[in-house]
This record gives structure tokens, C-alpha cells and sequence, in this order.
């Protein structure tokens, strides 16, 4: 695995951890120590594939990211991107890709979204999460996604609110061909 950093414009792709500190320790305003050396390491050593963000003052930060890509061409194309089955051990589809993957049949889908409510006594009106859960025929989980939406604006008040078909408050499963 290599490790991509960048401070402002200054940036490489390193193969290794000392690569790394080495690059960090030429870069004055970062002030390379003992404690800063030691938590690069323990990031590089971990399962964690997230990003890294290290904060030098206020508003000023230089990031770490682990990275399959070999050249920083590769890097910047996004070319050596980890799918979320190599993440996962192979299990499942990454969910952006199964979300719009055309597959007509029986989904079930959940969403949690924020509904306005009345507060009995005080006549004010307050956002509260609420979950929905529908099984419904459609083509594709982004089609599940619209049509629990639709149905819900027309029943709901409109200025609740719904999270995006892409992120975690909205999961869906395909349950089998429909005839």
C-alpha cells in the first residue's frame, strides 16, 4: 500500500511510512516530533482506510491518504480506488453501484427522514426522525428510492425533509423477481 500526502502544493506518493516522515520533516511549518511520528505510524499500521487530517494550526491541515495507486497519475485518475467488496471481504455490491443496477422486482426499502411535526400545546412545529419502511415493486433501488419519496411528499407536510437515495439513512433490498 503507498500513502499520498499533500501540504498546500506540496504533495508526493510514497511507498512507505519513512518515506512519509521524511517528506513531512523537510516541511518547516509542519514541525515534525517524536508524538506526531509515532501517530503516522500507528495510522499506516491500522485497517483504518479513511483519510488522515492533521490539523498544524488553525484552517491549516496536511492529509494522508492510503492509496493502491502505484504513480501519482494513477492516483489522480482514480484509477487504484478500493471497491467496497475489498473492504468488506467480497460480501456485498458497493451501494452506489447495486442503486442504480437495473433489476425489476420486489424491493423493500427503508428511509429515515426528518418529518415536521405540531407540538400539541404550544402550536409550534418541530423536526422529528422518523422511519418508514415499504415493500414495493420497482427497477432499480434508485426507483425504490423515488417512489417511497413520492408517496411520502403527498402524505407528509412539505417542508420535511429526505436524506439522499446515496447516503446512510436510506437502505434497500432486493427481494426477488415480481410477475
Amino acid at each position: 500500500m503507498n500513502l499520498y500526502l499533500r501540504y498546500f502544493d506540496s504533495e508526493v506518493l510514497v511507498s512507505n511510512v519513512d518515506e512519509a516522515i521524511a517528506f513531512l520533516a523537510d516541511i518547516d511549518d509542519i514541525g515534525m516530533n517524536p508524538v506526531l511520528e509515532k501517530d503516522i505510524r500507528d495510522y499506516v499500521a491500522s485497517d483504518v482506510v479513511y483519510p488522515k487530517r492533521y490539523k498544524i494550526r488553525p484552517r491549516v491541515y496536511f492529509i494522508i491518504i492510503k492509496t493502491e495507486a502505484t504513480t501519482m497519475k494513477d492516483f489522480k485518475e482514480k484509477k487504484a480506488v478500493r471497491s467496497a467488496d475489498v473492504k468488506s471481504g467480497g460480501k456485498s455490491a458497493p451501494a452506489l453501484v447495486s442503486l442504480n443496477e437495473p433489476r425489476y422486482g420486489w424491493y423493500e426499502g427503508a428511509i429515515l427522514f426528518k418529518r415536521v411535526q405540531l407540538v400539541p400545546g404550544t402550536g409550534k412545529f418541530q423536526y422529528r426522525d422518523t422511519s418508514f419502511v415499504a415493500r414495493l415493486k420497482a427497477s432499480s433501488g434508485m426507483d425504490c428510492y423515488n417512489r417511497i419519496v413520492a408517496h411520502l411528499s403527498e402524505r407528509v407536510d412539505r417542508r420535511s425533509q429526505f436524506p439522499s437515495a446515496k447516503g446512510k439513512n436510506f437502505k434497500f433490498q432486493y427481494l426477488g423477481k415480481c410477475k
